[in-house]
């Protein structure tokens, strides 16, 4: 099973201010226990939305609105993704993570193929969808 571990966004971090060295160097401890437990899939922070773009579409047509925008709590500012056994073990690593008092995450569990029923996803979509996953795994390790 995969999940997201989703870090919202606040005025800090809509405002570029970077953790402390204190804070990053816990991250980077974090992140090491997840690759040692051979969980990450991945993970990165988001620069704000300032520099970001919302495309929304209307009939086929996309309209492209430029960051920054307002409720920075509805915002994303960073992510893991990890593959584990159960949502009890997602939530057990989730639980883990050094933020601070009053700092949130939210845990969301990815789709996979499986989770859908076979007359949206048919024998051949499926077997797309793998051949599209081994491409990228191929393509990630000879990085």
């Amino acid at each position: 099973m995969r999940f997201m571990m989703l870090v919202r966004a606040n005025k800090d971090t809509e405002a570029g201010v970077l953790p402390s060295p204190e804070m990053f160097e816990a991250m980077g401890k974090y992140n090491e226990e997840l690759v040692k437990a051979g969980v990450l899939l991945a993970a990165d922070g988001l620069q704000p939305s300032s520099k970001g773009a919302r495309i929304s579409f209307d009939g086929g047509r996309p309209t492209v609105t430029d960051g920054p925008f307002a409720e920075a709590k509805e915002l994303i500012a960073g992510y893991w993704v990890i593959q584990v056994k159960s949502k009890e073990e997602a939530v057990e690593w989730a639980s883990r993570v050094p933020f601070a008092d009053g700092e949130a995450l939210e845990l969301r569990q990815v789709f996979e193929a499986g989770d859908f029923p076979e007359e949206i996803v048919t024998p051949e979509a499926a077997a797309s969808e793998a051949r599209l996953r081994e491409e990228l795994e191929r393509r990630a390790g000879q990085r």
